[in-house]
């Protein structure tokens, strides 16, 4: 079950690299609303104290590409919530509104999608493997 959410290539090159910025712009923005929520200036309640844990834990884990498909779910969710909350400010800047929270619902879900790429923790605890059998020795008794 938990292989069939990992893609069965991790690409590596510049596709792997691409897939490395990918995850890397996702988990920072993760690691950076997380401070926001932490930091307590809008809201202290313990709701706003978890989210802002669970975007750091999600963060850390994709800069790493550890469990990368699972930590993309619960950051698309977490953010498509907080965009169609009614407690989002909706504003004219980009960075602090529903819009910029959809965006990065996008990107989670093309990382979840496209994997996580050969520079990750996933692939190398879930790649391929070379399996090497050795050769027997002498004649084989059945």
């Amino acid at each position: 079950m938990l292989l069939r959410l990992f893609s069965l290539t991790y690409p590596g090159g510049r596709a792997g690299v691409g897939l490395l910025l990918l995850r890397g712009a996702v988990g920072l923005t993760a690691l950076a609303q997380g401070g926001v929520y932490l930091s307590g200036r809008d809201d202290s309640s313990p709701w706003m104290l978890a989210a802002g844990l669970l975007a750091l834990t999600i963060g850390s884990t994709l800069l790493v590409g550890f469990l990368t498909p699972f930590a993309c779910i619960l950051l698309g969710l977490g953010c498509a919530a907080m965009a169609f909350s009614s407690s989002t400010n909706y504003t004219l800047d980009l960075l602090h509104g529903g819009l910029f929270l959809l965006i990065v619902v996008g990107m989670a879900a093309a990382t979840a999608l496209l994997g996580p790429g050969a520079y990750s923790l996933d692939a190398r605890l879930f790649g391929r493997r070379e399996i090497i059998i050795p050769q027997a020795h002498g004649p084989h008794k059945p």
